[in-house]
């Protein structure tokens, strides 16, 4: 997970596509059946802290998911404590070098708001 990356990958194969609108479903499902704001209610809790990467990595990569799902996303996004760890990622100076030769081998880095 590179918070402070932005990218936008270069090919969006079915798997992914698939995998996406699995995870929408699951997402409207537990909204939709616990009444949200989170996936168990009215409470974040560990099924929400569970999917806090996956709300990062959907930033990152400019991913598009149903409204609702969105929404979920920029929720997690928006809470206090991903906000600090989301300041803590880009001041880190730390880079792990064969994480980022991934990210640039499937996707284009269109901003970069690490730490240098």
């Amino acid at each position: 997970m590179s918070c402070g990356i932005r990218a936008r990958l270069k090919d969006f194969p079915p798997a992914l596509e698939r995998e996406a609108a699995r995870l929408g479903a699951a997402w409207n499902d537990g909204l939709r059946r616990f009444g949200g704001p989170f996936l168990a209610g009215r409470a974040f809790t560990v099924v929400d802290a569970f999917y806090a990467p996956v709300a990062f990595r959907i930033q990152t990569y400019g991913l598009s998911l149903d409204s609702t799902s969105m929404s979920y996303v920029e929720r997690l996004l928006n809470l206090p404590g991903m906000r600090e760890w989301y300041a803590s990622g880009l001041a880190e100076t730390w880079r792990d070098a064969p994480h980022e030769a991934e990210i640039e081998q499937m996707a284009t880095i269109t901003q970069d708001l690490q730490a240098k």
